[in-house]
């Protein structure tokens, strides 16, 4: 089984980026908000959005499941309050959950989080509880920076985000660090502001001594880890510098890569610096990068093309492909136990 861990809704029908944009001009005009009830989007309209785009894809290029999540960039967490943010969330992972319902053998949720920027994070645990045991959803994405490149927040090390690590524990759920859009010019939202926060989670984690006191606590690092992988020796280093104890058994108990990295030198490099343990299938297609790379002739995002032509074992593929993800999702094994798979 080919498990794909990062996939966004990019395709969702039109009327929900209409009723966002109607949600935004409230914020100065509460006479226009709408309500959640006035956003109408049929079974059909969603069986056409995943049929024509994700799920053919996902036949194409020889994928069986993806962990599927609220687009990132719409996540906007630095727009309005927390009321705003929640509506919104509510709204986007009612519409995953109704994706995995039509295409459950293809399509299982991860959960947007209701954050804001100043705001107490634990605010966002009705809304995660809602996902996981009500909606069925195997983990959540989690953004470090709400303001959207201002990076106001404390690092993913302070307590302050220690009610979302004792709800994931309690549930048995990793999360995606992953950004939204970045409204600071100088952050290219999917060129630097989404590897920049990949980089510094992964710092954030390393300066610090989180996972002592969460030992069960999983990251999942998209984007192949940002700079990590390419610059392991440095973080290495550091580390030593610091004392902390070796990366292996300091902070790769618990962070794990994704294979969302473009091109072959780029897989070769992430599938021999970190161990095959630590990194999962995944593509985020339809996504940042959507175009055919000239020199290949194929999708950039078709990433299962380098998995295969990695040096790698057939025993190391399967570990890429699905043991990895069934192991760091514990609720996505138990939901494909249950099927039988």
């Amino acid at each position: 089984m080919i498990i794909d861990v990062h996939g966004h809704y990019t395709t969702a029908p039109k009327a929900l980026e209409d009723w966002r944009n109607r949600q935004i001009a409230g914020i100065k005009d509460p006479s226009v908000m709408p309500k959640a009830s006035e956003l109408s989007i049929s079974d059909d309209e969603l069986r056409e959005s995943i049929e024509s785009n994700q799920l053919k894809k996902m036949k194409e290029r020889g994928s069986d499941l993806t962990v599927f999540s609220p687009r990132a960039s719409f996540m906007a967490h630095h727009i309005g309050d927390f009321q705003v943010s929640s509506t919104w969330a509510a709204i986007c992972n009612e519409l995953c959950y109704r994706v995995s319902k039509l295409f459950p053998d293809n399509f299982i949720g991860v959960a947007m989080l209701p954050q804001s920027p100043g705001v107490d994070p634990k605010t966002c645990i009705p809304e995660l509880e809602k996902c996981i045991n009500e909606y069925g959803f195997v983990g959540i994405n989690l953004n470090p920076d709400p303001s959207g490149g201002h990076w106001t927040s404390p690092p993913l090390s302070d307590r302050h985000w220690y009610p979302i690590y004792e709800k994931m524990v309690e549930l048995d759920i990793p999360a995606m660090i992953h950004v939204s859009t970045s409204c600071n010019a100088c952050f290219h939202t999917t060129g630097a502001h989404y590897l920049n926060a990949d980089t510094t989670a992964f710092m954030q984690c390393l300066t610090s001594d989180l996972f002592k006191d969460f030992p069960t606590l999983k990251f999942l690092i998209p984007h192949g880890g940002g700079a990590v992988p390419y610059h392991w020796g440095r973080f290495r280093g550091l580390a030593q510098e610091l004392k902390k104890p070796l990366l292996k058994d300091h902070l790769l108990n618990n962070i794990f890569f994704d294979t969302c990295v473009y091109h072959q030198p780029g897989i070769d490099l992430l599938t021999g610096v970190i161990p095959i343990d630590n990194i999962l299938f995944a593509s985020e297609m339809i996504g940042a990068v959507r175009g055919i790379d000239p020199e290949t002739g194929f999708y950039y995002d078709d990433t299962k093309r380098y998995i295969e032509a990695a040096k790698l074992t057939p025993e190391q593929r399967h570990q890429i492909y699905e043991g990895n993800a069934r192991r760091v999702f514990p609720r996505l094994d138990a939901a494909l136990k249950a099927q039988g798979k």
